[in-house]
C-alpha cells in the first residue's frame, strides 16, 4: 500500500526545504575548502611541509569517502533531516577545535571530524530532491544543489582570506564554525523528510549490510555513475581545496589577491557552465556519459598546454584552464542523474553514498601524490618549490583521467545492456530524449 501524500511535490514547500538543506551543503563546502587560501599559514603555523599539508585535505577526503557507504545506509534509514543534524553538529566541533589547534596532529583530527560531518551532507541533500521534486525537475534542482554549493567555494577563496588577515586563524575558525548552530536550528525548525505521512525507510541490520551494499554495487549504473564522478570532479577539487593557490603563487608567481580572484571567478564560471550542462543533459539522456567525457577532454587540453608551456603561462592561458577544470564540478552532478535511471527510491542513499565515493578516491589520491611528488624533486618545502616542480607534480593528473575515461565508456556498455535486458524501451526513450523513470518512482511530472 502507498504512502499517503500530505504536501505538494515540487512546490513552495519543496523549495523552502531545498534551501535550507542547501544553505547546510553550502556551509560544510566552505569547511572543506577553506585550507585552499589557508594552506601556507598553516604551512607556517605548524611547521610543516607539502607532504604533511596534504595530509590536512587528504586525510579529510579520506573520511568523507569512507564514510559514504554507512551514511548511505543511515540516510536510507533515518532520514535526510537526522543525517544533516549529525552532520552540522560534527562539522561545527571540528572547525571549533580547528581554530583552538595549536599542532600539527590536533589540527588533523579536527579536520577529520570536519569530514565525517561533511560527508552526510551531499547524499542528504540529494535524497530531498528526490523526494520532494518531480521526475522533470529533479535533473536541473540537483546541477543547482551542486552549483549553488560552490558559493561555500567563494566565500573560502575571498571572504576568509580577508579573515584571515584581519582577525588571525583562531578568531577567523571560530566565528565561522558558529554558523553551524544557526542552521541547525533552521533544519530542526523547517526540514521534512519526505511529502508523505510514511516515508518509505529501510531498517537494515548490520549482518545484512554487506548483502544491501552488494546488490546496489553489482548495478551497473551504480558504477557508472561512480567512474563518471570519479573522472569529472577531482581535478576542480585538487585545484581548489589544496594545490592550486600554491601553484598560482610560487609556481607561476601570481600575487595573492589575483590568485584568490581566480578562485572565485573559476566557482561563478561553474555555475554558469552547469546551467547549460543541466540544459543538454535533460534533452540527451541518451548521451550523458558522452557529455561527461567530453567535459574532461576540455581540461585536459588546457591543461597540457599550461604544463607544456616553456616558462609560466601566460594569464590568458591560466584562466582558460581553470575555467575548463571548473566545468568538471557540474559534469559531475551527472553521476547522480545517471544512477539515478538504474535506482528505484529505496536504494537511493547507498547508491548515491557509492556514486560520492569516486571523485572524493581521485582527489585524495591526486592530493597525496602532488605532495608526495613536489617532496620528492624539492625537500626544502613551500618556499622552495619552482614553477618546474609544480608541473612535474601536477601532471599525476593523466593517471586518473585516463583510467577514469576507459571504466566510463566499459561501464556505459554495461549499463545499456543492463537497461535494454531488464526494462525493454527504455534505451528507445532515452534515444528519443525523454528521461528514463526507475519503476518505483511516481511518473507525476515527467
Amino acid at each position: 500500500m502507498s504512502a499517503e501524500q500530505i504536501h505538494d511535490i515540487g512546490r513552495r514547500r519543496a523549495w523552502v526545504i531545498w534551501i535550507v538543506a542547501l544553505a547546510v551543503y553550502v556551509l560544510a563546502v566552505f569547511h572543506r575548502s577553506s585550507l585552499g587560501v589557508a594552506g601556507i599559514i598553516a604551512a607556517d603555523r605548524f611547521h610543516i611541509n607539502a607532504t604533511s599539508l596534504a595530509t590536512f585535505t587528504v586525510l579529510q577526503l579520506v573520511v568523507y569517502a569512507g564514510m559514504q557507504v554507512p551514511v548511505g545506509v543511515l540516510l536510507d534509514r533515518y532520514g535526510s533531516r537526522t543525517m544533516l543534524l549529525a552532520g552540522l553538529v560534527l562539522m561545527t566541533a571540528g572547525q571549533l577545535a580547528f581554530a583552538f589547534s595549536a599542532s600539527f596532529p590536533a589540527a588533523v583530527a579536527a579536520r577529520a571530524v570536519v569530514g565525517a560531518g561533511d560527508a552526510m551532507v551531499f547524499v542528504s541533500v540529494i535524497r530531498l530532491v528526490t523526494a520532494w521534486f518531480l521526475v522533470r525537475q529533479a535533473p536541473m534542482v540537483t546541477q543547482l544543489t551542486g552549483l549553488s554549493g560552490q558559493l561555500g567555494a567563494i566565500a573560502a577563496a575571498g571572504p576568509l582570506s580577508y579573515l584571515l588577515h584581519e582577525l588571525g586563524w583562531t578568531s577567523t575558525f571560530a566565528v565561522t564554525s558558529s554558523v553551524g548552530v544557526v542552521l541547525l536550528v533552521a533544519v530542526l525548525a523547517l526540514v521534512k523528510d519526505s511529502p508523505y505521512r510514511r516515508d518509505d525507510v529501510v531498517a537494515i541490520k548490520l549482518r545484512a549490510l554487506a548483502q544491501s551494499v552488494r546488490t546496489v554495487w553489482g548495478n551497473p549504473g551504480t558504477r557508472l555513475g561512480m567512474w563518471s564522478h570519479f573522472t569529472s570532479q577531482f581535478s576542480a577539487t585538487v585545484f581548489a581545496l589544496l594545490w592550486g593557490y600554491p601553484f598560482l603563487v610560487r609556481g607561476l608567481g601570481w600575487s595573492t589577491a589575483s590568485a584568490s580572484t581566480l578562485l572565485m571567478a573559476m566557482t561563478a564560471w561553474a555555475v554558469v557552465s552547469g546551467l547549460g550542462l543541466a540544459r543538454l543533459v535533460g534533452r540527451l539522456p541518451y548521451y550523458r556519459s558522452f557529455i561527461v567525457i567530453g567535459v574532461v577532454l576540455a581540461m585536459v587540453v588546457p591543461w597540457t598546454a599550461v604544463l607544456l608551456w616553456p616558462g609560466p603561462a601566460p594569464v590568458w592561458l591560466v584562466v582558460v584552464m581553470t575555467f575548463a577544470t571548473a566545468s568538471g564540478g557540474p559534469a559531475s552532478m551527472v553521476a547522480f542523474d545517471l544512477a539515478r535511471s538504474f535506482t528505484p527510491p529505496h536504494e537511493a542513499g547507498r547508491a548515491n553514498g557509492l556514486v560520492n565515493v569516486g571523485g572524493f578516491t581521485a582527489s585524495l589520491l591526486t592530493m597525496a601524490l602532488i605532495g608526495v611528488v613536489l617532496d620528492l624533486v624539492e625537500p626544502g618545502g613551500m618556499d622552495a618549490y619552482t614553477l618546474g616542480d609544480f608541473k612535474l607534480a601536477l601532471s599525476v593528473q593523466y593517471l586518473f583521467w585516463t583510467f577514469g575515461v576507459v571504466q566510463i565508456l566499459r561501464y556505459r556498455r554495461r549499463g545499456i545492456a543492463h537497461l535494454a535486458r531488464v526494462h525493454p524501451g527504455s534505451i528507445a526513450q532515452m534515444r528519443a530524449g525523454q528521461p528514463f523513470v526507475h519503476p518505483g518512482i511516481g511518473t507525476e511530472g515527467v
